[in-house]
């Protein structure tokens, strides 16, 4: 079977969790070095794929400033990652634009490889396969490649209460690791800013890398 084709995948960056570590602020909206955090993740997708969208559960009017589309999850409860990657794939899915594949990013990682969708399509098996980012042996689930065919499948995964852990309904599918490297500075590029001390690292990597 063929693989995905880049120009066939929409990017969408998740920012619907609820930040309880950073105060229940909206962390996607948060400055990292004067840049709204999404606004970087937004900056770092948009040259990979064919489009740009934001899955937010909050006020999509604060997202108005990055000018793209902004979509709620599809399911009530917020039922975490899944629920935003099956909205993720349901919105690229209603586009009139032959999206075959989502690729999904954290709007918390702003250090992601600028080459993640293009790899991410060359370590897929065959077309319908899910593809997960890992580095230093450690998968990270919403950074991945989902075929837009098995949106039903994964509808369905949740209206049964199943596990809502990504890897679990991932697994359950061809499923395929996509390794990438350790940055120069030795910095994982999926590190995660979830607290106010892991904003304050990231803001010394980026002061580092500008030195």
């Amino acid at each position: 079977m063929s693989k995905p084709d880049p120009n066939t995948i929409a990017g969408i960056v998740l920012a619907g969790g609820r930040s309880r570590r950073m105060g229940g602020r909206d962390k996607a909206l948060m400055p990292l070095a004067g840049k709204p955090m999404i606004a970087r993740a937004i900056d770092r997708l948009a040259p990979q794929v064919a489009a740009v969208a934001v899955s937010a559960n909050g006020d999509p009017a604060g997202f108005d400033p990055f000018g793209k589309p902004v979509f709620a999850d599809v399911v009530d409860g917020y039922l975490g990652p899944l629920a935003g990657i099956l909205s993720a794939m349901r919105w690229a899915a209603g586009q009139d634009a032959g999206y075959t594949h989502a690729v999904t990013v954290a709007a918390d990682t702003p250090f992601f490889p600028d080459d993640l969708v293009s790899r991410l399509a060359a370590c897929a098996r065959r077309d319908d396969s899910i593809v997960m980012a890992r580095s230093a042996s450690n998968r990270h689930p919403v950074f991945a490649l989902w075929p837009l065919a098995l949106a039903g499948d994964l509808a369905g995964w949740l209206a049964r209460g199943e596990t809502l852990k990504v890897r679990a309904w991932a697994e359950s599918h061809d499923l395929a690791d996509c390794d990438f490297p350790l940055r120069a500075d030795g910095v994982d590029p999926f590190f995660n800013i979830n607290t106010p001390d892991d904003l304050t690292t990231a803001e010394a990597i980026l002061q580092k890398a500008t030195a």
